[in-house]
Parts: C-alpha cells; structure tokens; sequence
C-alpha cells in the first residue's frame, strides 16, 4: 500500500494482508475517513459470508456469471482525476476542490469496490442454502454422536453396577445370549455371543416379557449382530427379555417366535 492513496487498502486491511508499518498507517487513517471505515466493515461481513460457505464449490456457471459481469462493468464508471467539467476546448482542467480531514471524496476505485462487493455477496447468498445445509448435518451428526456417548455411558454402567445380575441361555444357531440386569439403575442389556448376522430386510428386536405380554426394546444393529445393546426404557415389571426377528425397522409386536426368552435374575431391592 502507498501511504499517499491509503483509501485503496481496505480490501487488503480486511484480509490481513498489509505488513505492520501500513496497516498503522491505514488504522490512523481510519479515524478520520468514516467512508474507510464503513467499507471496512463491509468488507469484513462479506468475508464472514463466504467463510461460513468456504467449504463448498461453486457451480461452473457462477464463476462465468462473475466473470461476464465483470466484463460489462462500464468503463470510467466515475470521471478521472483533473477531467474538465463543462468546459470547450483548451480549457484547462478545473482543480479538485479541498477536502477536510473528516469528509473525503470516495476515488473512483470505489465503483469497482462496491460492485465486487455486492457480487461477493451475491455468491456468498447462493451458497447460503448449501451452508446451511451442511450446518444442520453437522449439527445433526453431533446430536447422534451426543446420544451414542450416552447409550454407551449408560450400558456401561450397568455392566458394571455393584448390584448387577447375569441370565444366559443357548440360542438356536448356536450362540449364547445374556441378560444383564441392574434393578438399581432398572436398566437391562442383552450381550451376544456367537450370534449370526439377521437375514437380508430383517432386524433382531429387543423385547421386554412380563405379565401383560411383549414390550419393544429396541433393535440390536444388523451390522454388529455380536454387540451389547442396551434395552431401550426401563425395565419396570417385566420378568424376561426376548429377542426376535423382524421387518427392517421393528414391529409393534412380535411376529416371529422368540430366537431366545431369558428370565430376568435377581429379585427388585428395596
């Protein structure tokens, strides 16, 4: 930046792009140019714009819509410096007139700088859609994630609460499934072992058995059919836990006999 044209750095003040001896020349300046200053903080909301929308590519046919725009750009948008005004030939160039230290003419850079501007903008809005689409999938990927580290928290704790309780019985194809139970934190979890994936389109459902029949428990997950899974809910009265095979998704109730019944251990503690 030249410390004589100083109007021309506020693009290069807001990108951090001045070295130290120019930007303080450039902020003394700012104190006494309201129009540098409101540029300023123009173009700093503009690069917060497309900072938020700086990890999506534009399409193709915007860089050539900017592009074409740039080329229609009139050229000598404001007159030149020292142009003669309302005058015949030979008449000598009239003189800039004086300005105070708190009002300064905008140079005519300033017609381009509004212009890339308002086209900075314009981009930063037709990313504003993907922007906030992407905000709401990472905002709905760290909810999943918040409510993963509370499932895991919780059937951590109850295999290993100091008054858990072990059911095991053989399944069908071999494997093995436990139950383990802890009436003081009333949750249950069922542990598989040597359990095979689910057919293709179905599911293995969590149930919990009692007096008034099934209740859902949740779904154990296809991809890791030999992974603990807490039982969703707590236990209340039930007196068993069962375990079938259902339509992706679930049922309501069981339309499949039960691939294992296993009795809950242990009597409720006061």
């Amino acid at each position: 930046m030249g410390t004589e044209n100083p109007h021309e750095a506020t693009a290069a003040y807001v990108l951090d792009a001045l070295a130290e001896p120019e930007r303080a020349v450039f902020e003394a300046h700012l104190e006494t140019c309201p129009d540098c200053a409101r540029e300023v903080r123009e173009f700093a909301a503009t690069a917060a714009l497309l900072g938020a929308a700086a990890a999506v590519e534009p399409p193709p046919a915007l860089r050539g819509a900017v592009l074409r725009r740039i080329r229609e750009l009139p050229a000598g948008a404001e007159p030149e410096p020292g142009a003669v005004r309302g005058a015949g030939p030979g008449t000598e160039p009239a003189p800039e007139p004086e300005q105070g230290p708190a009002r300064h003419r905008a140079p005519r850079h300033r017609a381009w700088s509004r212009w890339a501007l308002a086209a900075c903008l314009a981009v930063a809005a037709g990313l504003g859609g993907v922007a906030a689409w992407q905000y709401q999938r990472a905002d709905t990927a760290r909810q999943q994630a918040r409510t993963a580290e509370a499932r895991e928290a919780a059937l951590a704790g109850v295999l290993s609460a100091p008054d858990a309780r072990l059911a095991s019985g053989r399944i069908p194809d071999g494997g093995t499934g436990t139950v383990v139970l802890s009436r003081e934190r009333d949750r249950a979890v069922f542990v598989p072992s040597g359990m095979a994936a689910p057919p293709a389109g179905r599911v293995y459902q969590l149930w919990f058995a009692g007096p008034g029949g099934m209740r859902p428990a949740g779904l154990m997950d296809p991809a890791r059919p030999g992974a603990p899974a807490l039982l969703a809910g707590p236990v209340g009265g039930a007196t068993g836990v069962g375990v079938t095979v259902e339509p992706e998704g679930g049922s309501a109730a069981p339309t499949t006999a039960p691939l294992v019944l296993l009795a809950l251990p242990g009597a409720r503690t006061a």
